[in-house]
């Protein structure tokens, strides 16, 4: 599948392309005027290869979850068990991405692909909000710092779990897909990834996630360069840097990109768990970042990292942290306009407008 998966990924539709440029030109206002909506705009016309393109919507939250072995090490002060709670808080439809979500009009489901401790829900009850997925691999990584996180093949299953979620939300009728992620611990993988992939260094990768104190910052930095030292990953071996020091969220999110990739429907990046991620699948199919779009810039500094390495400039800035998928909601009405202006709005011809 991830094979068959990166050989449907194609470059952006430069015909597209210059034709969105071209109406941005006639339309109703200063050409430039909306600024970076209007790149982005074009950039959605090469992917879906068509001008204007389809509207984004709707819109499809996918929120992968999993646990992390390197929580032995005091990265974090929360408890593990937090991250199997907060999967009853999603799909009870009390958290901050749900209250974004309902707003946004958009879908949420939830998809365990590496939680260490029993869900508090029954993955069978009928409900009417959040979907359950149980795709569980293994229950959390290995710790990093000792041996690699996860196997090849455990990281390759995680990759096609994304797969075939994104798929399947495409499939169901979604414009666009969003990515969401829980998961104790884990902006410290993330700074790993960012870290091995971009040739950083770990005190620039790596942040203070729910906000640490000192002395847990520079043991995370620490563990961080420990887990690198001690593994050495190659960065034209994506699937071997994601096995030494990723997580499995990680990895489903990466699928979750080429899925969306390959089907040309754009996939709204959230914070610095989906940029690492996002490196991955850049790294696996360099073509994916034409589907990419940068939905906020996390506070996290790798985040930062991260889309630059991967030259996508963020919508917002609004120094969140939060992770679940909130700043990809906030950013989401953004996308949507930017795409709109190309249908909606009337051309200095058609609509009678002197030009200058």
């Amino acid at each position: 599948m991830l094979e068959t998966t990166i050989a449907a990924i194609r470059p952006p539709d430069e015909p597209a392309m210059a034709a969105a440029r071209d109406l941005q030109g006639r339309l109703t206002k200063p050409a430039g005027s909306l600024g970076a909506l209007e790149e982005l705009s074009v950039r959605l016309a090469g992917l879906a290869g068509t001008c204007p393109p389809p509207l984004p919507e709707p819109a499809a939250v996918a929120i992968f979850a999993g646990d992390h072995g390197v929580h032995a090490q005091g990265v974090t002060p929360w408890p593990q068990e937090v991250t199997a709670q907060m999967i009853g808080n999603f799909l009870a439809g009390g958290a901050v991405v749900n209250a974004f979500a309902r707003q946004a009009g958009a879908s949420v489901t939830v998809v365990d692909v590496g939680v260490a401790t029993a869900l508090p829900v029954d993955p069978d009850a009928d409900r009417a909000g959040p979907r359950l997925v149980e795709a569980n691999v293994r229950r959390g990584t290995r710790d990093m710092t000792v041996t690699a996180a996860l196997t090849r093949e455990e990281a390759r299953t995680a990759v096609e779990t994304g797969i075939r979620v994104a798929g399947e939300l495409v499939d169901a009728g979604a414009g666009i897909l969003l990515t969401g992620d829980m998961g104790i611990a884990n902006t410290t993988p993330s700074a790993a990834l960012i870290a091995a992939l971009t040739g950083t260094d770990p005190a620039e990768a790596t942040g203070r996630g729910t906000g640490v104190d000192d002395e847990t910052y520079r043991r995370k930095v620490g563990v961080v360069r420990a887990a690198l030292r001690r593994h050495r990953p190659d960065p034209a071996d994506p699937l071997g840097v994601l096995a030494a020091v990723g997580g499995l969220e990680h990895a489903a999110l990466a699928g979750l990109i080429l899925g969306a990739a390959a089907r040309r429907v754009p996939v709204l990046l959230d914070g610095v768990i989906a940029a690492s991620a996002a490196l991955v699948a850049a790294a696996l199919a360099p073509d994916a970042v034409g589907a990419m779009v940068a939905g906020h810039r996390s506070a996290e500094p790798g985040a930062t990292v991260a889309l630059r390495h991967l030259g996508l400039d963020p919508l917002i800035d609004l120094g969140l942290r939060l992770g679940e998928g909130t700043g990809a909601l906030l950013a989401l009405p953004v996308v949507t306009g930017a795409v709109r202006v190309l249908h909606e709005v009337a051309t200095f011809d058609s609509a009678g407008v002197s030009e200058k």
